[in-house]
């Protein structure tokens, strides 16, 4: 009995002609036609009807080029997933952004650009209860204006509201302004963290799946994920 050597047989496997037929760029080649899963497997079955009887090729060898073949599919297919996720989400972020331009948010900051015609209004953190804590209200260029007196408050967000006048009662002008809360606690004056309005006038989309970034009117830029609550 003869045996055709021109065949793929024990000594050749099917993982080595995958390997030769592979470009420069690492992607599997035969000839000018990629090497697919079907090509792959009519290899491995012409390698087992022309392996030599006298020393066929063993089992495990089979499932080792099984094994690395479902890898190699594995992460094309991963690959192919996860192209489609990144543009899903870009896409998503896209309809995200659109909607929140012109929209107010309240964020962790400040400062805010107050249209003094109306009662201003935002919040600030206690961590304790204290028997009494304040707003300082200042202009944009750091002259002190109004002092907003809370009395005692528990911890928590304390709501406060500047009905836009100054010390005297007189109405000021529209613009940016400066709110400072503090607390008196043992005997010591704390800052707190204050959320304020703010307008959304652009939107920047995240490089690469990043977070989006809102440009706000008057305040710079913040990330998404630091907005407290999206408004109207």
């Amino acid at each position: 009995m003869s045996i055709d050597n021109s065949s793929i047989n024990g000594s050749s496997s099917v993982l080595d002609q995958y390997a030769v037929n592979k470009d420069s760029s690492g992607t599997a080649t035969a000839g000018k036609s990629n090497l697919g899963k079907d090509e792959f497997l009519k290899l491995l079955v012409a390698q087992m009807n022309n392996q030599d009887p006298m020393s066929p090729q063993e089992n495990g060898e089979f499932i080792a080029q099984l094994a690395q073949f479902s890898t190699v599919e594995g992460i094309q297919s991963l690959n192919t997933s996860m192209d489609s996720v990144l543009s899903n989400y870009q896409s998503s972020q896209a309809l995200q952004a659109s909607s929140l331009v012109g929209r107010k948010v309240i964020v962790p900051t400040e400062k805010s650009v107050v249209d003094t015609a109306e009662t201003f209004k935002g919040t600030y953190t206690l961590p304790v209860t204290t028997s009494n804590s304040w707003v300082n209200i200042y202009d944009d260029s750091g002259t002190l204006v109004n002092r907003v007196d809370m009395g005692q408050q528990t911890a928590g967000n304390v709501s406060f509201m500047w009905d836009g006048k100054d010390s005297s009662g007189n109405l000021m002008p529209p613009g940016r302004y400066k709110f400072e809360a503090q607390t008196n606690y043992e005997g010591k004056t704390y800052g707190l963290t204050t959320f304020l309005p703010a307008n959304v006038d652009s939107v920047t989309l995240g490089q690469n799946g990043g977070e989006l970034t809102l440009n706000l009117a008057g305040l710079g830029s913040i990330g998404l994920s630091k907005v407290q609550i999206i408004g109207q």
